[in-house]
């Protein structure tokens, strides 16, 4: 395997992370948790993830060949009304993450050196893949921890649970 498909699989894997992330969290939600605001200057999650699939959608539609900032993204909107329902949500969700993963999928050894441009500046593909995997990582966990926040005792972890890192390390082990 060549390093480019290497690091395609490494970076496709962690994409799938960071999206059964936010799947585990919103089956944990209802219309009105996606809605709630800690304060009037918040986001709430279903506006951070308006904002990620209009990222998504501008940055990875035609990734190899146009500017990853569209001329028909209006980001500011991302912010306002946000998506009302957990199905118009999830729909935008899935179209956001289908249309990143298949702009991995169009990438090749070949293709692997073109440059990417985002806000006309030029990146590599790695650049540019690490670029947009810290920002989803980031407002994954902003989507985490207000779920968290809004669930309270109700919240299910995603990962260890606090308490669990003994037991999970003797399982890991097999001690």
């Amino acid at each position: 395997m060549s390093y480019q498909e290497h690091f395609l699989n490494s970076a496709i894997s962690e994409f799938r992370k960071y999206k059964g992330m936010g799947d585990k969290t919103f089956a944990q939600l209802s219309n009105e948790d996606l809605l709630w605001q800690p304060s009037e200057h918040s986001n709430c999650i279903s506006q951070i993830v308006k904002h990620m699939v209009g990222n998504m959608l501008s940055r990875w539609t035609n990734f190899l060949t146009e500017d990853g900032e569209k001329s028909w993204r209006n980001r500011e909107s991302e912010f306002e009304a946000p998506y009302m329902t957990k199905s118009e949500m999830s729909t935008a969700w899935e179209a956001g993450w289908q249309c990143l993963f298949n702009a991995l999928d169009s990438v090749s050894p070949e293709n692997f050196d073109h440059p990417i441009k985002i806000r006309n500046e030029s990146h590599s593909i790695v650049e540019a893949i690490h670029r947009q995997l810290a920002h989803y990582s980031g407002h994954v966990g902003q989507i985490v921890l207000l779920a968290k926040i809004r669930k309270g005792e109700n919240w299910v972890s995603l990962s260890i649970p606090k308490g669990g890192s003994e037991q999970f390390n003797r399982t890991m082990f097999n001690n």
